[in-house]
């Protein structure tokens, strides 16, 4: 998808932004100009998940916009704090948040102990909601303002539960944000959605969680980076509420060449969770 120059100057903070989605988000709306802030953790290299908020920061500027990378634990109410604090002092406010930042395990009841299922809620849910409550007060004078979780369409079916139940309670917590928050929020004309992809996406946790295996059933980050670009793009008082699935955004679009986000052209594609039968 071709930029446009929309994003120039605009802030947009996104959580989970030292790698994978999070990352190549901040790096398509950079080419435009904006300011993105890097809220996560990785402040130093992990040899199993390559990439931190400082090198994240000089990719967002090289690309052509302004970054402020900011060690964020979101199940911190304090470093959440702060971090929304210093985007504002450095860009004068905040006009789109992306909440990225996701703990996962797939995981059965049995093998799930308490820690993980804490984990994954207090990341996926807890964190969400409380960055989004710490950035609305910026967020109701932002320009065109929107909130964008990565995260589920709401399908209440068995399939999506039985496997992982932990973990898909902490991800819909996400979708249920927004299934509140967009009406909650249209009086500010602040836009809230969901955005998830159709297929596997291969970043460097995918590349953990399949020990390495199933690049070829994937599809690049740049496809979701795309489609958030094509999201964020419309205006703030009239699309919210919606639950974007990646391929379906950019065939709206006009985008009909899918396969140059393939990470294997011709490769059959494997199904991401919580998508819809077609």
């Amino acid at each position: 998808m071709i930029n446009t120059g929309k994003f120039v100057g605009k802030t947009v903070l996104i959580t989970g932004a030292s790698r994978g989605i999070g990352k190549e988000i901040g790096l398509k709306l950079a080419q435009d100009g904006a300011n993105i802030v890097i809220a996560a953790k990785s402040a130093t290299a992990n040899p199993k998940l390559p990439g931190t908020i400082y090198t994240a920061a000089e990719e967002i500027e090289k690309a052509g916009g302004k970054a402020l990378p900011c060690v964020v634990d979101v199940r911190d109410e304090s470093s959440v704090k702060s971090a929304v604090e210093e985007a504002v002092k450095k860009f004068g406010g905040i006009d789109i948040l992306i909440n990225n930042a996701s703990a996962i395990s797939l995981t059965g009841t049995d093998k799930t102990d308490m820690k993980r299922y804490d984990l994954m809620h207090s990341v996926n849910t807890r964190g969400t909601y409380l960055m989004t409550k710490s950035c609305l007060p910026y967020l109701k004078k932002g320009n065109n303002p929107h909130v964008l979780n990565i995260s589920p369409p709401l399908l209440m079916e068995t399939r999506w539960f039985a496997n992982h139940v932990a973990y898909t309670m902490a991800k819909f917590g996400m979708s249920m944000c927004v299934l509140g928050h967009h009406e909650e929020f249209r009086p500010h004309g602040i836009a809230v959605n969901a955005l998830w992809p159709i297929t596997g996406i291969w970043t460097s946790a995918m590349e953990m969680l399949t020990q390495k295996q199933g690049e070829a059933g994937c599809r690049k980050p740049a496809i979701m980076a795309d489609a958030a670009y094509a999201i964020l793009s419309k205006n703030s008082k009239e699309h919210t509420g919606n639950f974007h699935i990646d391929e379906d955004v950019l065939k709206a679009e006009g985008i009909t060449d899918l396969e140059q986000y393939a990470c294997v052209p011709g490769s059959p594609l494997t199904p991401d969770f919580f998508i819809p039968d077609r």
